[in-house]
């Protein structure tokens, strides 16, 4: 006997604050749904199992492994990738510090580094992190080429920069 298929789900969410709505196969990853059925291709494959980071998108501003969270989870929810830190053309602050820290080489990892980053730094009880706190947090992205001192440097700068621009939000210069 043949199994039955299995019909597609409706799911609405929000994604980089646009409204999106999707069919999808109950088991669908979220990476797959936004990089093969939105075309937001920043978010990495790497691992398929939850161990690298690469994949790392913010559900409801708290970072999340897309290849192994259902798109059926993210029903209603906020999603944000890596396509969605800039507004307006203005890079978010933690794009700009990466790119005055040279906090990326290959850029594989860069995605979700991002996103776990904003994450963080986003939350204001971290305002005062140390760097083994920040070292900490990002414990679960991987990256093979920076020596991860760089991205460091670059979360400090932007947590400096929001600071002293006295801004609510990481939202920076114009790039």
């Amino acid at each position: 006997m043949a199994d039955a298929p299995i019909d597609p789900i409706a799911v609405t969410m929000t994604v980089n604050r646009a409204e999106v709505s999707v069919e999808v196969a109950p088991s669908e990853s979220l990476s797959y749904t936004l990089r093969n059925r939105l075309g937001l291709t920043g978010t990495k494959l790497s691992c398929d199992v939850q161990a690298c980071g690469a994949c790392t998108v913010l559900v409801d501003g708290l970072p999340r492994s897309s290849c192994t969270y259902l798109t059926y989870e993210a029903r209603d929810l906020e999603v944000l990738t890596v396509e969605g830190l800039a507004v307006d053309g203005v890079l978010n602050l933690i794009q700009d510090a990466f790119i005055v820290e040279s906090a990326f080489q290959c850029g594989f990892c860069t995605p979700g580094m991002l996103l776990t980053a904003h994450a963080y730094l986003a939350d204001e009880a971290e305002a005062d992190a140390d760097d083994d706190d920040l070292i900490e947090h990002m414990s679960g992205n991987l990256c093979r080429c920076t020596g991860y001192l760089p991205i460091v440097a670059a979360m400090l700068r932007a947590r400096k920069s929001r600071a002293a621009a006295g801004l609510g939000d990481l939202v920076g210069r114009r790039g």
